[in-house]
């Protein structure tokens, strides 16, 4: 690093700055039409909202609080002013739920659809801070909310524009799966979980962003931290809806819930000795422990059956 102020650049959730008392946290994160959204079926309001969410989850993921944001936008010709304004309105209600003050950013043309990149900047203290690198054999593992919704309620938006396909009046039937489509277009940051954390004196060993699936992103903090895992298939929380959902589609709930992704919870490690303060906090599962690097990295069956823990695009061979 150039200036000695960098004390961590990329490699983790977020970039850490030395500003003297605390450290500075930074993270962008930038959102295509057509790759990570479709306009089709995903309302401005709520993309702005998820827009902020995405963003300022990678501060809390250090154990820090996000203070501003800025907003950087492509705009396509097709959408009007009106569009804009309902974009805006869901990245200030995001911003007013979450405490944070929208400081800038900037408007531009975009030639192919819209692009949102949204730049949050948070703080920490420098003895709180947490990064991926940090866990340690023995420590418990344990998540924020429940995995594979917000992946099912894509494959059932997408399954219902298929169905609808140049029918200028649709009528999509998402009776009874409110809760998988709010956790995809409109989901919330578990920022209440961290200051619970803090309040029981609870500093993560190591902790990530669970937006890609809980089997790369454990494999990330495997990878960062040197270190092996044991995740029990029947701790993994997975909501009623996800499983109704995955019966329909003839899918596996597990299956979403480790390589689904865009959850957008937390995943971290705490010593052993702290599980009782653990399970005093609530919107906390535990779902294995950590292990030594040469014992790898598995998923346990119901059965007692070790499944060696694998993710699309993951190829960390320290993992294995």
């Amino acid at each position: 690093m150039r200036n000695p102020s960098t004390a961590m650049g990329a490699g983790d959730d977020a970039a850490v700055i030395d500003v003297g008392s605390k450290y500075m946290l930074f993270s962008s994160d930038m959102l295509l039409e057509g790759i990570n959204f479709d306009l089709v079926y995903f309302p401005l309001k709520h993309l702005g909202y998820k827009a902020v969410v995405i963003g300022i989850n990678d501060i809390l993921a250090m154990n820090g609080i996000p203070e501003q944001l800025t907003v950087c936008i492509g705009v396509s010709a097709k959408l009007s002013v009106e569009d804009l304004d309902e974009l805006y309105a869901g990245i200030r209600s995001a911003c007013e739920d979450y405490d944070i003050d929208l400081v800038g950013g900037d408007t531009t043309a975009s030639v192919n659809g819209l692009a949102i990149s949204i730049s949050v900047v948070g703080s920490v203290d420098k003895d709180k801070i947490v990064y991926r690198k940090g866990a340690k054999t023995n420590d418990i593992v344990c998540i924020t909310g429940d995995l594979g919704a917000a992946y099912m309620g894509l494959h059932l938006l997408e399954r219902e524009k298929r169905a609808f396909a140049g029918n200028n009046s649709p009528q999509p039937q998402f009776g009874g799966y409110e809760y998988l489509l709010r956790r995809q277009l409109k989901p919330t940051a578990p920022i209440d979980v961290i200051m619970s954390l803090r309040e029981a004196g609870v500093v993560p060993t190591s902790m990530i962003d669970l937006s890609d699936g809980l089997a790369s992103d454990m494999l990330q903090i495997c990878h960062s931290s040197g270190c092996g895992v044991r995740l029990y298939m029947e701790r993994i929380p997975i909501a009623r809806e996800t499983h109704q959902m995955a019966e329909e589609l003839h899918a596996d709930p597990v299956v979403a819930a480790l390589n689904g992704g865009d959850d957008h919870e937390l995943l971290f490690t705490v010593p052993v000795t702290l599980q009782s303060k653990i399970a005093g906090i609530g919107g906390i599962d535990i779902i294995g422990h950590i292990t030594p690097a040469s014992t790898g990295a598995k998923l346990i069956a119901p059965d007692g059956g070790e499944i060696s823990l694998t993710a699309p695009g993951f190829h960390h061979e320290a993992t294995e």
